[in-house]
């Protein structure tokens, strides 16, 4: 065989005074092995040489700083400098200067609209949390008004979200009773909130923002769906009129639980929570198929909540079986940071439960504030993004706050509301404060199954079916990832399925490193182009050469593999050729290194 006598890597090959470049995927036209080895092939040109510490700066500002947030401070004035540093704080200081009667007028509207849906949503995730309903109320309020100061997307509404919810909940339960132990159940949530602020904060200042890609979208689609099943299942506690129910999370568990407890099924709970549903699905529904008739969906929950509670209150359905909320006290959020517990007893299980609420919510929000940001064309920064829902669950932590973040409910709301600013969290907020402190005494009547009913059918649409069946059709492995986080959500726990897709996620990425793919080059007939064989019928081999085309970085961890499997490639060759087609010439196409 005739070995190599250049490197193929972005140059080219010269016969003669004629120079042909080597193609993305392809060689240069050839039609004799004897020709290939008497080419003289142009070297690749080493880069400039460079010391060490420049080759680290470049890779670490490489790393670190792909976005190079500092560029525009280049060649300014000190002064100017530090006016650009404090709006890049502070990016409310960037659109409030120019705010204007017409641009509050539509986040007045936006925000009037997003305070119907988060009043009772607050109340319903707070329960799904096992934190009082009043928990809920004060997390849709301080939050935004951090968010409106520190964010920069225009439509993200931020506030208690329902996966958040389900997993601080589920972790926290596993080591202390919210009903038999109440202040230290809150005392942990408040921590637990604080530890999750700390690490979304901290992966926004060191600019570690990379990490959460690892949770891939296959992930996110499985884990998701999984969660809101396992969030409807706990409805049925409410929905049922159950009394006793397990606090256990897995289908089989709840499962039993519910077909054990028929003796304490309610059919006025089961009717109210059926007919409410309903209306809440119903209402959905108009509002995907007329988007224009967004406020429908927007509007109902609250338009239950205040039905249901007039019905109880008329009809004293509490003495027929239906739960009520009870008594809320009036009041804003109260300071909180003496209900910090850093107690070593449950100083693990706090920060456990911080890092993945913290890394559950951060990757909600940021995915929702780059979704809309793309609908109307302008940039969300995510480190920045990262910092502000920090900073937001930190201050949260501290006023009787739990985790937040942008829920992509609400913010599909504020997005058709035509919202303009984040003003429209800053109006939500003082919605919220107007009922927190006026209009708490009219929630004493509302029941619970209609709580329920909300949650589920803000839920059902984290299952997304038609992106499952995108992620069959792209990629097998990637819809394996996806159904291992499903099912182990589903049969196992919430944290332990995210943990299983994680995992099958990073071993994949390792796969691919270690084993990159390798290709068999054939020349389409009639051109000078080499591609795939497999993928191109009408590409043919040419006799007694092996083009080889590597698709991925030769490293450490995969240069024993490539050697072995060229190798191997090379003995399969001899061992089915004839002596007229002998293998004269292997070529390695690296052009896509």
């Amino acid at each position: 065989m005739v070995g190599m006598r250049g490197a193929y890597g972005g140059g080219g090959y010269s016969n003669g005074n004629e120079s042909r470049p080597l193609g993305a995927a392809a060689a240069a036209p050839m039609t004799t092995s004897t020709e290939i080895a008497s080419m003289a092939v142009h070297k690749v040109a080493p880069p400039p040489p460079q010391s060490t510490a420049s080759k680290m700066k470049a890779r670490v500002k490489e790393t670190f700083f792909p976005d190079d947030p500092f560029r525009g401070f280049k060649g300014q004035p000190l002064g100017t400098q530090w006016l650009m540093a404090v709006k890049y704080l502070f990016p409310i200081l960037d659109w409030l200067p120019g705010y204007s009667l017409s641009l509050f007028k539509s986040d007045l509207i936006s925000g009037l609209t997003i305070a119907s849906l988060a009043i009772p949503q607050g109340i319903s995730y707070a329960k799904l949390a096992s934190l009082p309903p009043i928990i809920g109320l004060y997390s849709s309020f301080v939050p935004p008004m951090v968010y409106a100061v520190l964010g920069s997307s225009r439509d993200l509404a931020v506030g208690p979200v329902s996966i958040a919810s389900l997993v601080m909940g589920s972790m926290l339960r596993d080591a202390v009773s919210p009903s038999g132990e109440p202040l230290l159940f809150l005392q942990l949530a408040f921590t637990s909130t604080l530890f999750a602020g700390v690490v979304q904060a901290s992966l926004g200042i060191l600019r570690l923002g990379f990490i959460i890609d690892f949770l891939s979208r296959a992930t996110l689609v499985g884990f998701m769906a999984g969660a809101a099943i396992i969030v409807s299942l706990q409805q049925l506690k409410a929905l049922l009129g159950i009394t006793h129910f397990t606090t256990q999370m897995g289908l089989v568990p709840v499962m039993a639980s519910v077909f054990h407890h028929t003796k304490e099924w309610s059919w006025q709970t089961i009717l109210m929570g059926v007919c409410f549903l309903v209306f809440l699905l119903a209402a959905r529904h108009v509002s995907m198929r007329w988007p224009k008739l967004f406020w429908v969906s927007a509007c109902a929950p609250l338009a239950s909540v205040i039905i249901s509670t007039l019905l109880v209150f008329l009809f004293k359905a509490q003495n027929h079986g239906i739960s009520i909320i009870g008594q809320l006290k009036c009041g804003l959020n109260r300071p909180s940071w003496d209900k910090l517990l850093f107690d070593p007893t449950y100083l693990g299980l706090t920060m456990k439960t911080g890092l993945i609420t913290g890394i559950l919510s951060l990757t909600e929000g940021i995915a929702v504030g780059r979704t809309f940001a793309s609908l109307k064309d302008y940039q969300v920064d995510g480190n920045k993004e990262m910092m502000a829902i920090g900073l937001m669950n930190v201050v949260g932590s501290c006023t009787s706050c739990y985790v937040t973040t942008g829920a992509f409910s609400r913010s599909a709301v504020n997005h058709n509301a035509g919202c303009k600013t984040a003003m429209s969290n800053v109006v939500m907020a003082l919605t919220v404060m107007v009922t927190l402190l006026f209009l708490m005494p009219l929630f004493v009547y509302t029941p619970n199954v209609v709580l329920g009913a909300i949650i589920i059918a803000a839920v059902i649409g984290l299952i997304d079916f038609p992106a499952v069946y995108q992620i069959w059709r792209m990629d097998k492995m990637d819809f394996l990832v996806c159904v291992c986080a499903f099912a182990g959500v589903i049969f196992i726990s919430v944290q332990e399925g995210l943990a299983i897709a994680v995992g099958l996620s990073v071993f994949r990425v390792l796969m691919q490193i270690t084993r990159p793919k390798m290709t068999v080059q054939g020349k389409i007939m009639g051109t000078d182009i080499y591609r795939d064989l497999h993928q191109y019928k009408e590409a043919q081999r040419v006799p007694g050469i092996l083009i080889l085309a590597i698709e991925a970085p030769i490293n450490f961890a995969n240069s024993n593999y490539l050697n072995e499997r060229i190798k191997r490639w090379i003995e399969e060759e001899n061992s089915t050729q004839n002596k007229q087609t002998e293998l004269h010439v292997v070529i390695l196409d690296l052009s896509g290194l």
